[in-house]
């Protein structure tokens, strides 16, 4: 993995600004996967997302980034992310991977999380759990003094106990004024030195977790990156905050799966 440049601190103030974006992007996220079911459009579920963010009047923090066509990222099945809304029809039994990013006064909160829709099947169901807990492990890495590296490689520690893989061509990262600051996050241990958390750094932290194998391919949208075997795929994220005690998440929202009710240990 190539050397870290500096990873930005936030100051009390950016951190009281990026808690309110965070916030937004949660209440956006959190109200769009309720709107999604059966029978609607992809492109539907991204013009809803489109007015809650008009509703908060801040800014999709994708639409037009690189070119990006969507205001949102809606990923189906064995789409892993970067999927943009259009015609597809949602179904019974589909997983949706929503991505929502706002700008608030020059600020940014990035969520994801996958919906499910109707009756799924039993791995579908622990490939949700298992990415949301696995979510959670690397979180409580978050704190001044581990080391960045412990926090990427707890996700494919925990996910290979279940049979499932990582995705490496894609990670997660800090984020503040931009969407992709420093450092990366991937969801392994990359080898090397590990940059040392420091209280005020902020990281998007992503777990994007396959039912089969761990290589994906782009699609002809240029986009759209899908799993190489076309099993389902899952992803969950927050924004977190680095504090010198509990990691505070900026894009709280409730739990979709509690791992237990899957046989799947919890945390801890």
């Amino acid at each position: 993995m190539a050397k870290y440049s500096k990873i930005p601190i936030k100051t009390k103030q950016e951190i009281v600004m990026m808690r309110e974006a965070g916030k937004v992007a949660s209440d956006v996220l959190q109200r769009t996967a309720g709107f999604i079911a059966a029978g609607k459009t992809t492109g539907e579920v991204d013009e809803y997302a489109l007015s809650l963010i008009e509703e908060h009047k801040v800014k999709s923090a994708f639409y037009k980034y690189r070119d990006f066509p969507g205001y949102t990222c809606i990923s189906m099945n064995e789409e892993v992310v970067h999927g943009i809304g259009g015609d597809r029809v949602i179904k019974d039994g589909d997983l949706v991977k929503l991505d929502v990013g706002v700008k608030r006064q020059g600020w940014i909160g990035d969520n994801a999380l996958t919906v499910p829709v109707g009756k799924i099947n039993g791995e579908q169901k622990r490939l949700l759990a298992v990415t949301e807990e696995s979510l959670f492990v690397a979180i409580s890495h978050a704190r001044a003094g581990a080391a960045l590296y412990d926090l990427c490689g707890s996700v494919e520690d925990y996910v290979t106990k279940f049979g499932f893989t990582v995705v490496r061509d894609l990670v997660g990262h800090g984020v503040g004024r931009q969407l992709h600051e420093e450092p990366q996050v991937p969801n392994y241990h990359p080898g090397g030195k590990s940059p040392i958390l420091k209280a005020g750094m902020i990281l998007a932290i992503e777990p994007m977790i396959n039912a089969g194998v761990g290589t994906v391919d782009w699609l002809d949208d240029g986009w759209t990156v899908s799993t190489s075997d076309r099993r389902p795929s899952s992803h969950f994220e927050h924004t977190v905050l680095v504090t010198n005690g509990d990691p505070e998440i900026l894009t709280w929202r409730p739990r979709t799966a509690l791992p237990e009710q899957l046989g799947i240990p919890p945390l801890g």
